[in-house]
């Protein structure tokens, strides 16, 4: 099928994204949220972890693994450039929910600051909407009692779908989060934590609104929804033949006996509508199926999260089981965003933000190799 692009166009978005560091070194961001500093043989920062610099300033959300050299061209392109953030526009823009969650995700990890509207320095609950709203050309007011104002009302949790706004606090609203779905927000949470994903916890919901044209990109059900990208992971459509749909979470249909943590494989790519041998091949190249596998980066696990991404999506990464399901959803969602298995993959590797840079795969033998190989992974492992 025909997939318009769920991303407003690269150069706009990456103006937006690049813009909010302009005031400060953009390391700031990450060695604030983890309280850690960074080091490359090729960049020249002290410190002791490589793997929050490449988190912070490649946008490697996913697993930190591009070499150092790949890093600094990065730091020199980020550090310079500057831009002026645009983007004025009402509730309605044309943007999508996809775009609002895409948006949002690249804050995972910032730490909490009430009254917080800068990155560098923190977000408090409605500080993160606003900036994620406004990176997407959407303007919303400041506060949360507003933004719970803002836009389309929907009538109930049934009824909302990724990137709708969620207000908490009867009568007086005290909190705002994105819906990212399957009843989870991704939201600063409080004092003394970070911008992270987490099951909604609060039953005492105020106000749920709609402040894009589109809940989601066109041609897409919603970032990580079956219907929406099976296609494009590569897994036969619903209603076609071989479908799926008998898979349970126990049988691991589609993929070799031998292929290790089988079941599990199959119970995240069954939830957010992915062919089995992705999960497996990614897995297999990363860490060669070892749970207990750690990178020089800092990366961990079956799946090879770095820390701030881990925690930032509420997973323990050594957690065969939890690492599974967090690359299935981290997956998911790039697949509605690129509208690409190849882009998807490029961003596990490289990072979201480096995709948008090079309007394509980034030109990093290490993410082009990254590719392939798991292209060819996915053809080892099916049965």
């Amino acid at each position: 099928m025909s997939l318009a692009p769920p991303i407003p166009p690269p150069l706009t978005r990456i103006a937006a994204v690049e813009s909010r560091f302009a005031a400060a070194p953009l390391s700031a961001v990450r060695s604030a949220a983890l309280g850690s500093t960074v080091t490359s043989p090729a960049s020249g920062f002290g410190g002791e972890t490589f793997g929050t610099l490449l988190d912070a300033l490649t946008g490697n959300e996913a697993n930190g693994s591009l070499d150092s050299d790949s890093v600094a061209r990065s730091v020199t392109a980020t550090l310079g450039r500057q831009s002026s953030m645009g983007g004025t526009a009402t509730p309605g823009s044309g943007a999508t929910g996809t775009d609002l969650i895409a948006a949002a995700s690249e804050y995972l990890g910032v730490p909490y600051r009430w009254g917080g509207t800068n990155p560098e320095s923190g977000l408090d609950c409605s500080g993160l909407v606003q900036r994620a709203c406004a990176d997407i050309g959407i303007s919303v007011p400041r506060v949360s009692r507003d933004q719970a104002r803002v836009g389309t009302e929907i009538p109930s949790l049934d009824q909302a779908r990724p990137g709708d706004l969620i207000a908490f606090g009867r009568p007086t609203v005290d909190h705002i989060a994105i819906y990212v779905g399957d009843g989870k927000i991704l939201h600063a949470p409080r004092t003394g934590d970070v911008v992270r994903i987490t099951p909604i916890r609060r039953d005492d919901i105020a106000s749920i609104r709609r402040v894009t044209d589109g809940s989601v990109a066109p041609g897409l059900v919603g970032a990580g929804s079956v219907a929406g990208v099976r296609e494009l992971s590569g897994y036969p459509p619903a209603g076609s033949s071989g479908t799926g749909l008998s898979i349970s979470s126990s049988s691991g249909v589609g993929l070799r006996e031998s292929v290790p943590y089988r079941a599990e494989f199959t119970a995240a790519a069954q939830k957010y509508g992915l062919d089995p041998a992705l999960l497996a091949a990614v897995a297999k190249v990363e860490s060669g199926f070892n749970p207990n596998a750690v990178s020089r980066a800092g990366a961990t696990g079956l799946m090879q999260f770095m820390p701030a991404t881990a925690a930032g999506m509420g997973i323990n990464p050594s957690d065969p089981s939890q690492a599974i399901d967090g690359a299935g959803r981290y997956l998911s969602t790039q697949l509605a965003r690129f509208g690409s298995l190849d882009l998807a993959l490029a961003a596990y590797n490289a990072g979201p933000r480096a995709v948008e840079r090079a309007g394509g795969i980034p030109p990093y033998p290490e993410t082009q190799n990254y590719v392939r190989k798991v292209r060819g992974a996915m053809n080892q492992v099916r049965s």
